[in-house]
């Protein structure tokens, strides 16, 4: 991975997350003159051919990526993942009034109590009882649910699914926003995947969405035109003006991790170097402490506490002198929280284990 704009300063925030730097730098390039056209592509109009042929590029290229079958559309939809909180059973409980969901962690139970405002929810599997500190492994499906929903990566509780039990004819919904693109994954396993833009895939705001067809037209009657998936799919994303901008950025992302060597890439350096801050972490002799179980720690956002809570100001106030920002947990957890997406250059894991190496020298007597 090329470093970020300024080797001496990295970005670990949860997100919005870094950008590859060479992405930023071909966006500036075009922003005031896209392509020759004389304009930005903040001013380029979406029902021309121009903005038509990125658009079409972008969706062909997320295909070709994830290998994604052609009886699944991928829709480029508005109002980030937490829309789809509602969206998802407006548009597929049809006739039924129930619903799975699983609960891991801070994300899944906000997607629960949303779902619960259209259908009654079954909590098919939870990990509540441990403290979120694992993914759950006893799943109790229900016979007459619409689908069964699963966050895939939990960004506050750092713990990420690697194993995913097979829910036979009952549709898999995931909510992938903040792990999608980082590794493989078998598309027709799910019903649906969404995934907000602003971890691995582009800025804030877009929301790429992957239906199935047969799970199409099951809206609810009162659904939004604009958020009925069979009603964006048949329009190809542009029932209304879609984020083109966003689309065009995403555009550019795709293509960096095409040439770094797509998903596969993507995964093998995400495990190695969220390996590696766990090894720091669990080799402090307490100092740092990480209460995820090893095998169900996430790749994507590294989090951890200090033993003496009173130094986790200090170790933050340290770390962004050093050019070390947005290490702080997340406010329902709190400590430390490393989110080392895609575009996390090596060296920022390199640096940060540096530090954490030396803070724990310093302030051991603390402990």
């Amino acid at each position: 991975m090329e470093p970020h704009c300024l080797p001496e300063f990295f970005n670990y925030s949860a997100g919005p997350a870094v950008m590859p730097v060479t992405v930023l730098a071909q966006a500036q390039q075009d922003f005031l003159n896209w392509n020759g056209s004389g304009f930005s592509m903040l001013e380029t109009p979406f029902t021309g051919d121009a903005y038509k042929k990125i658009h079409n590029h972008v969706r062909d290229n997320l295909r070709l990526l994830l290998n994604i079958p052609d009886n699944y559309h991928i829709l480029f939809m508005h109002g980030g993942a937490s829309a789809q909180f509602s969206l998802i059973p407006l548009n597929l409980l049809g006739r039924a009034g129930r619903a799975d969901y699983v609960e891991t962690g801070y994300w899944s139970c906000k997607t629960m109590r949303e779902a619960r405002r259209y259908c009654n929810v079954n909590v098919a599997a939870s990990s509540s009882a441990t403290g979120f500190d694992r993914m759950p492994e006893a799943w109790h499906l229900d016979s007459s649910a619409a689908y069964c929903h699963i966050t895939s990566n939990e960004t506050a509780n750092g713990v990420q699914f690697f194993d995913i039990p097979n829910t036979g004819d009952l549709p898999l919904v995931a909510d992938m926003t903040s792990d999608f693109l980082s590794r493989p994954i078998d598309v027709q396993r799910y019903g649906v995947i969404y995934a907000g833009a602003q971890k691995n895939i582009g800025p804030a705001g877009l929301t790429i969405v992957i239906v199935r067809d047969d799970l199409l037209g099951r809206a609810h009657p009162a659904t939004p035109a604009v958020f009925n998936y069979k009603n964006q799919a048949e329009a190809g994303s542009m029932l209304n003006t879609p984020l083109t901008f966003a689309i065009y950025l995403t555009g550019l992302v795709l293509r960096w991790i095409t040439d770094m060597g797509g998903v596969v890439a993507m995964a093998k350096n995400s495990a190695q170097r969220s390996a590696q801050l766990y090894q720091v972490i669990d080799a402090s002799k307490g100092f740092y402490q990480c209460s995820v179980q090893p095998s169900h720690r996430s790749c994507m956002n590294v989090c951890f506490t200090l033993a003496n809570d009173a130094l986790t100001p200090l170790f933050l106030s340290l770390a962004a002198e050093e050019g070390l920002l947005n290490l702080k947990g997340h406010p329902m957890a709190g400590g430390i929280r490393a989110s080392i997406y895609n575009a996390m250059p090596n060296a920022g894991v390199i640096a940060l284990i540096s530090f954490m190496q030396h803070f724990a020298d310093m302030h051991w007597h603390h402990v």
